[in-house]
């Protein structure tokens, strides 16, 4: 006698778990930013492809963040602040994550080559191979500098959104690719100053597991020193107006007197063992010591929305009063 055949597989997937392979929370700032650079472009792109060109950034980058889910599910699962992702919990299985991100970047970079042209379509495709392979496959597991070389990919949407209004990327755009990119190793360190733990415990060498708290807070503030000028820069090139230069040098002002509290303070010298119940206690609620590093990872978010909604805003009333 033949056993009887083992029930299939029943998946416990549902929308909202493919959804959150997207990495909604980031793909907000990478639509931010792309929009900004369209705009702030003034090409002569019609408002459907401008759409439509949104729409390719936003779900090329949920697609580079569905690739990343899929190859780091064992090493999610072991860190408190990723263990309740869709490929972590197990909800979504591996493959369908792969194949599921592998499709999106195919969608998505056909579709804003047609509707745009082909160089925002290269950008966008190297964007997404350089996250998923370059960073993910290659970096993240093998060298402190993981963040810094990796943070590229972050910086790309503002130059795609400029060369798909306009089929160019003029030095402009390559100034908010750095903001962007000299904004990224402060914002993750404090990030990782209060979870090095589970960084250790995944075996990812971030800086402060690397090369310790001390030396971290350091490179943070060495890194500030060198990001506040360059987010101040497009004040003084025409790229940026009086209010643009405003909000970057009160908002760097107040970058850097975080990153110099953070630097006197001990923040990551003893890590957060504390359980935390949900995906927003993780990322904030921390104990004393680490807040100053909880406090300028959240005000970073802030003040790079605050840049790129200033440069909007500008562009935006300048084209209206034209």
């Amino acid at each position: 006698m033949t056993e009887p055949a083992a029930p299939p597989a029943v998946s416990l997937a549902q929308p909202e778990d493919f959804f959150q392979l997207l990495k909604p929370r980031v793909m907000s700032l990478v639509i931010f930013t792309a929009v900004t650079g369209l705009v702030v472009a003034r090409g002569d792109l019609d408002w459907i492809s401008a759409a439509i060109a949104i729409l390719c950034i936003a779900v090329g980058a949920g697609a580079a963040g569905a690739l990343n889910m899929a190859l780091e599910g064992d090493t999610d699962a072991l860190m408190r602040r990723t263990r309740g992702r869709p490929v972590a919990a197990g909800r979504v299985k591996k493959n369908d994550a792969m194949a599921f991100g592998v499709i999106l970047s195919i969608f998505s970079v056909m579709l804003l080559g047609m509707a745009t042209n082909w160089l925002a379509g290269g950008l966008l495709l190297m964007t997404i191979l350089y996250y998923a392979v370059f960073y993910t496959l290659l970096l993240k597991r093998r060298t402190p500098q993981n963040i810094v070389i990796g943070g590229a990919a972050g910086a790309f949407p503002p130059v795609i959104g400029w060369a798909a209004a306009t089929g160019q990327a003029p030095w402009q755009a390559w100034l908010l690719f750095l903001i962007i990119f000299l904004w990224t190793p402060p914002h993750s360190w404090a990030l990782a100053l209060y979870s090095a733990g589970d960084y250790a415990k995944a075996g990812i060498p971030m800086m402060p597991v690397a090369r310790g708290a001390k030396s971290t807070r350091l490179q943070i503030l060495l890194y500030t020193l060198v990001f506040v000028p360059a987010a101040i820069a497009p004040g003084f090139t025409g790229l940026g107006g009086p209010i643009y230069l405003g909000v970057s040098i009160v908002g760097g002002l107040g970058f850097l007197w975080l990153a110099l509290r953070l630097w006197r303070s001990r923040a990551g010298d003893q890590p957060d063992k504390a359980e935390a119940v949900g995906r927003e206690a993780a990322l904030y609620d921390v104990r004393a010591e680490a807040k100053p590093a909880r406090n300028l990872f959240a005000f970073s978010i802030l003040y790079l929305m605050a840049l790129f909604a200033a440069l909007l805003v500008e562009s935006v009333t300048s084209s209206v009063s034209l």
